[in-house]
């Protein structure tokens, strides 16, 4: 069974460190904490000075609007980091929620241990530092292509959008997304049923094929 130190060294900001670092310096100063589903660990407005490595689960990280609608930004597993973007902001208040979409478990560590000197040896703290910089960046990527897929205004311009972004990103006509039917609508910000049908027609269509979360774009 995976050990914590274990599970703390595949998540990309830690890779790094070896496990007798991570046992003496990150361990002692974290906390675990059981997330039952749909529990949320960070709420709208929340002040976030810590950020949290899943050991286990999904976490879905949520707008939620006032008519009570939400619109799913980003599915997080096993080994990734929440509020790595919220700590290094100046005032570290969400304006999202994170929420267990399963029962998960996830190890919380202050911020103070990524910024202050003396937490951890500098050699270590600066390539953490500087892994931190390159995730922070690929999330504001994220962001822009959402952006790109939800300024398209019909349905199946918004479908071909998102697979097209995945097949390029993957270099390849074939691609497995990370998500499950609703969580692509929530995703897409569009009906859930609306979505299965538009999915099917243009699979009538020869425009793509699939299988549950299997895509292949055919034209």
């Amino acid at each position: 069974m995976e050990t914590y130190a274990e599970a703390i060294k595949k998540c990309r900001l830690f890779m790094n460190l070896p496990l007798a670092v991570i046992q003496r310096d990150i361990l002692p100063m974290a906390h675990v904490q059981d997330i039952s589903k749909g529990k949320y660990m960070i709420m709208y407005q929340d002040y976030v000075d810590y950020f949290g490595i899943i050991i286990s689960g999904k976490v879905h990280i949520l707008h939620i609007y006032s008519n009570g609608e939400t619109s799913l930004m980003n599915v997080l597993g096993p080994h990734q980091v929440i509020g790595i973007d919220l700590i290094c902001t100046r005032t570290k208040i969400s304006p999202y929620y994170a929420m267990a979409s399963v029962p998960s478990k996830v190890l919380f560590i202050p911020s103070d241990f990524l910024f202050k000197q003396g937490t951890l040896d500098e050699s270590y703290r600066l390539d953490i530092l500087n892994k931190l910089l390159v995730m922070v960046s690929h999330d504001n990527i994220k962001k822009e292509y959402r952006l790109a897929i939800l300024a398209q205004k019909g349905l199946r311009e918004r479908i071909m959008t998102y697979l097209t972004m995945q097949a390029d990103k993957r270099g390849s006509r074939k691609i497995k997304i990370p998500f499950s039917r609703d969580e692509l609508a929530s995703f897409l910000c569009v009906n859930r049923s609306a979505l299965s049908h538009e999915l099917s027609l243009m699979q009538q269509e020869g425009i793509i094929r699939f299988r549950k979360n299997e895509f292949e774009l055919l034209e």
